[in-house]
């Protein structure tokens, strides 16, 4: 029977030996680690509290909007609170709930009792429907910028058609009117064609002429402004994008080197043709990929609020040439685009444009965004305050208990009230002197009056 045995075991000095050797022949003949210069693909999301709590606000806007738009639908735009619950049913609101979410918005909705019927109702405040006439007010107004900016949206495509569903799902944030099938595109067809498909039933909205005027993109207009009043070198601004990195961001050096590599990549414009372009080789991916961030931003720029949901932008994703794992994409770009996943229990995630927020509002803002935010006002408004105007908008029936308080306001005006010492003891007096000559001056006509009947009275009987 054969025996090994191992060499370490007769010499032990052997094995520390080669382990010492092994480790003097890896460290001179392997190469250096060196740090990648180039953007990672995978990146953890920083949360910006700014955006987040704008998007807390706005889920509860989105609910009264809700219940606006039931209200509205009503005989007399009134709902009986017996109602209420089968109703709000459909909005997605559980039993009871729908009465302990209408007393939050006092400035929003109203419950008050019918004069005739003695039956509780429930309908919108004066500041409600004046918010919602201004809103219409504005969205009207702007029809004619709606227009390009609907223009500027079917440019971006590639085939230079959208289709009618996918801008109807997305036309409250691009400032369209719920009628625009008719108000915008039927009634421009100078600028737009209603198309039918041939191989789908599906409707698209074509653009007539492409008018280059409305190829220039917000980002080349901002970095003009950039060159002009900062003077940077022109190379460095050519193709640059506003970088506002989140609060918390880790910014390494290398990243450094990485976003500066990246933001001198040259890539074709949003509004470019590029069917013609080779697009196999990794310049050109890294192009298209540039494109697509561009894409991206020019996209967000078109909307009223600078925002969207990313579901909605994944309806132009084949049209507009955007990768399919658009969450990782943007979150690969988190100095231009915050993607916010509150507001809807995670469900919805939206897409904000850093650059075009300040502080929490927008940096140019417009006439429909204003008045949006009168109605996210209302909502955050106290029902303290509620109640203090409530109550200066009613008076009181007695006349003499109206002459009553002004008298009384007069009076705290001049620095007293009552029998009250006020601050100058003699208006006092003179408020006391003018009371107490009236009350005589009363009593001696009344007794005068007495005196003369009693006289006559006697003067008679005696004759």
């Amino acid at each position: 029977m054969l025996v090994f045995i191992s060499l370490s075991l007769l010499n032990p000095r052997l094995k520390p030996l080669k382990t010492l050797q092994s480790t003097l022949y890896n460290l001179k003949h392997t190469k250096p680690m060196s740090q990648s210069t180039s953007i990672p693909k995978k990146q953890l999301r920083v949360r910006d509290h700014g955006f987040d709590n704008y998007m807390e606000i706005e889920k509860k806007t989105r609910k009264v909007l809700k219940f606006q738009s039931l209200i509205l639908s009503q005989y007399n735009r009134t709902l009986p609170i017996s109602r209420l619950d089968n109703l709000a049913g459909r909005l997605g609101f559980k039993q009871f709930e729908a009465g302990a979410f209408i007393l939050k918005f006092p400035h929003v909705f109203e419950v008050y009792e019918h004069p005739v019927q003695r039956v509780l109702y429930c309908r919108l405040t004066r500041k409600a429907v004046n918010q919602i006439m201004q809103e219409k007010e504005a969205l009207l107004a702007q029809i004619p910028d709606a227009v390009t900016r609907l223009r500027k949206l079917i440019m971006m495509s590639n085939e230079g058609r959208l289709r009618l569903e996918h801008v109807r799902i997305a036309r409250y944030e691009f400032g369209l009117p719920d009628d625009f099938e008719y108000s915008v595109v039927l009634k421009y067809p100078q600028f737009f064609r209603l198309v039918d498909a041939s191989e789908t039933r599906n409707k698209y909205i074509e653009v007539v002429d492409r008018d280059r005027r409305l190829t220039v993109c917000a980002i080349e207009k901002v970095r003009e402004r950039e060159y002009r009043e900062k003077g940077m070198d022109a190379e460095d601004v050519r193709f640059k994008f506003m970088v506002n990195f989140p609060p918390g961001f880790k910014i390494g050096k290398y990243y450094r080197i990485a976003v500066w590599k990246w933001q001198r990549v040259p890539y074709w414009s949003p509004y470019e043709d590029i069917s013609g372009y080779d697009l196999r080789s990794i310049e050109a991916q890294k192009r298209m990929e540039k494109r697509a961030v561009a894409t991206i931003h020019e996209l967000l720029s078109l909307t009223v609020e600078k925002k969207i949901t990313m579901e909605r932008i994944a309806h132009f994703r084949m049209a507009m040439n955007l990768p399919n794992k658009l969450k990782g994409f943007l979150l690969q770009h988190q100095e231009i685009f915050y993607v916010s996943t509150r507001g809807n229990h995670g469900k919805l995630h939206t897409v904000f444009l850093r650059e075009a927020y300040r502080k929490g509002e927008l940096v140019e803002p417009n006439g429909l965004y204003l008045a949006r935010r009168k109605l996210c006002e209302l909502v955050l408004s106290s029902s303290r305050k509620a109640n203090v105007d409530r109550g200066l908008v009613h008076y009181r029936g007695d006349r003499e208990d109206d002459e009553m308080e002004r008298f009384r306001r007069e009076c705290s005006e001049d620095g007293f009230e009552g029998g009250k010492e006020g601050k100058d003891g003699g208006r006092e007096d003179d408020l006391n002197l003018d009371l107490s000559c009236d009350v005589g001056s009363d009593f001696t006509d009344e007794d005068g009056d007495v005196d003369g009947i009693e006289k006559l009275e006697k003067a008679q009987l005696n004759g």
